[in-house]
């Protein structure tokens, strides 16, 4: 299953001059690249993220969204890594 690209991700990763794609491995939803280099395979395709939340409701977007950031604060501040490229991309 390919994992459509929503425009909130598109237009964070144009704001962190980064390209993305539908990721080719297996659960993942974005491949993200820097000067036509991979450089991370970023969220879990079974999982929404704030994007695909706003889609429906953006009160519950953002909840869901901190959550998120609480969850994943050891993770989502190291520079270049998938967990910061998620943090920057889908949330």
């Amino acid at each position: 299953m390919t994992y459509k690209i929503t425009d909130y991700s598109k237009k964070q990763a144009e704001k962190y001059d980064v390209e993305i794609k539908p990721s080719k491995k297996k659960n993942k939803k974005i491949d993200v690249y820097k000067n036509g280099a991979l450089i991370a395979s970023i969220g879990d395709i079974r999982y929404n993220d704030y994007g695909k939340y706003l889609e429906v409701n953006k009160n519950y977007a953002l909840k869901k969204r901190k959550l998120y950031k609480l969850r994943h604060e050891k993770d989502r501040h190291k520079l270049n890594s998938p967990g910061y490229y998620a943090d920057k991309i889908l949330w």
